[in-house]
């Protein structure tokens, strides 16, 4: 519970990010560290709440409400209250495989239901969970941990995002020989290249995937099951298979002009980014250099074009989002303890906002045409203002007309989410799918339509958060190897 009178006493506190206009000059991780004695003060905010509903990991109205996970919060609080650093660690990773990640990366809607939050800014949960697991790997108390026993079984994980990973490491620490499949030349997928490096730097990935090669299990890179590796062959070599590949297949907009030149999906700006700065080559082969960039699409992958588009130094910049721009505060329909859809101001845009004077986004706002230049080439995006009406299908937006603008855009992103996993691995292993793609699999179960055969993350829910997937990676290693062994110690 930290200090009883800590939230009384203390106010919260963020660690200081560097200046806006300093760090786009750069790829580098953009957050400052707390000095220990203010993250003790911070972590003394946790409050003796007697139902702590941070770690409930529910949904309400469709969003996660508390952590998914079921992070320990306010246990780990209360230890690094008084010092115990090491302690706090160990309580994490009881729930969390990867908290340098998430402390990094997760919007905390632990943060969002605590109790705290009623009536007062929240416990910093995100930033303690960070602190905890840099100071580990500082101390070097997180080190390879291999199985004791090997049970003989072999399991193939298809995918080594964060469903992948964390599967991989609860399958193999219940001594299975677990063999991870990548169709990219790293591990890591969405954390290695659809997470920008200011926001998550590549090095910390690679740590964590160098220690679970170091307790045993094998990366194969650059292969793509059920493309240059059958998935008969799979299904013949191992005793069993998690499919763990995203759901990377973006949402289009097929308007007229989609066929011009310069009109991409975000991921294949990101992933091409990422990768010319892992291989030190400039820009990848999509730049936004001097250029009008438009990101249609106003999530956080929207957020990290943004970003990227500014280091690359783009000319101008404007985002486009149809759904209206959220309150200041929570809204009457919007309590306590759902997630609070309240208006953020996130790095990239905070970024913008530095360079360009103003926040780049645009509200209510739809694109209806590109048009092109004499080579083929976007040089505008048409764009109108819409309006939300009720129909009989539910609420769909109308153009307010005389609202039409023209705006230039040499590169365009589209962020517009995603609709599913790519079909090809699917088909071959004869997966059955739900209605909207997916593969077919009971929530908590994890088993697909064919005997040993098991499905979490993005491929089965749909898109959604990392940890999420987190949760399902752990959840279906649980089911496998109840499945290989009859019954499982895993949680």
């Amino acid at each position: 519970m930290g200090k009883p009178t800590g939230f009384i006493e203390y106010l919260r506190e963020l660690p200081l990010d560097r200046a806006a206009l300093e760090r786009i000059n750069d790829w580098n991780e953009f957050h400052l560290h707390m000095k220990e004695d203010k993250m003790r003060q911070q972590a003394a905010r946790c409050m003796d709440c007697g139902i702590p509903f941070c770690h409930t990991g529910t949904l309400i109205s469709g969003m996660a409400s508390g952590c998914p996970i079921n992070n320990l919060i306010p246990e780990w609080n209360d230890l690094v209250y008084r010092g115990l650093w090491k302690e706090a660690l160990e309580r994490l990773h009881k729930t969390n495989n990867f908290p340098d990640f998430t402390g990094r990366v997760c919007p905390a809607p632990c943060e969002g239901s605590c109790v705290l939050g009623i009536n007062s800014p929240p416990v910093t949960i995100k930033t303690i969970e960070a602190a905890i697991a840099d100071r580990g790997w500082e101390e070097g108390w997180i080190n390879p941990e291999p199985p004791q026993k090997r049970t003989g079984k072999k399991v193939a994980v298809i995918g080594s995002g964060p469903a992948g990973l964390c599967a991989a490491a609860q399958l193999n620490k219940a001594g299975h020989n677990v063999t991870v499949f990548e169709r990219d030349d790293r591990p890591g997928g969405l954390l290695m290249y659809g997470i920008p490096n200011m926001k998550l730097d590549k090095q910390l990935v690679l740590r964590r995937i160098d220690q679970m090669a170091k307790e045993g299990i094998q990366f194969v890179n650059n292969t793509e099951v059920g493309k240059n590796y059958p998935a008969e062959k799979l299904r013949k070599e191992f005793d069993a298979v998690v499919i763990c590949t995203g759901a990377t297949k973006g949402r289009d907009l097929p308007i007229e002009g989609r066929q011009l030149g310069g009109i991409h999906f975000a991921m294949e700006f990101l992933r091409g980014n990422t990768k010319s700065i892992l291989d030190k080559t400039k820009n990848g082969n999509i730049s936004a250099c001097g250029k009008d960039v438009v990101v249609i699409g106003g999530g956080d992958t929207g957020t990290d074009c943004v970003g990227t588009s500014l280091r690359h130094g783009c000319k101008s910049l404007v985002q486009v989002e149809i759904l209206p721009r959220s309150p200041m505060e929570r809204a009457k329909d919007n309590p306590w303890p759902e997630w609070p859809k309240v208006y953020r101001l996130d790095y990239g845009q905070e970024e913008a906002a530095a360079k360009f004077g103003a926040d780049p986004r645009v509200y209510l706002t739809t694109a209806t045409k590109f048009e092109g230049d004499e080579s083929g080439h976007v040089k505008a995006v048409h764009t109108v203002e819409v309006k939300w009406e009720k129909t009989e299908k539910g609420f769909t937006p109308v153009p307010v007309v005389g609202t039409e603008m023209v705006r230039p855009a040499q590169l365009v992103l589209l962020a517009m989410g995603f609709l599913g996993p790519e079909q090809p691995l699917l088909e071959q292993l004869g997966v059955e799918r739900d209605a909207r793609s997916n593969a077919k699999a009971d929530f908590n179960k994890y088993t697909t339509s064919v005997e040993g055969v098991f499905a979490a993350g993005d491929a089965r829910r749909g898109q959604s958060l990392v940890v999420w997937a987190f949760n399902e990676g752990r959840g279906a290693a649980r089911e496998c190897d109840r499945y290989l062994m009859g019954s499982t110690d895993l949680p």
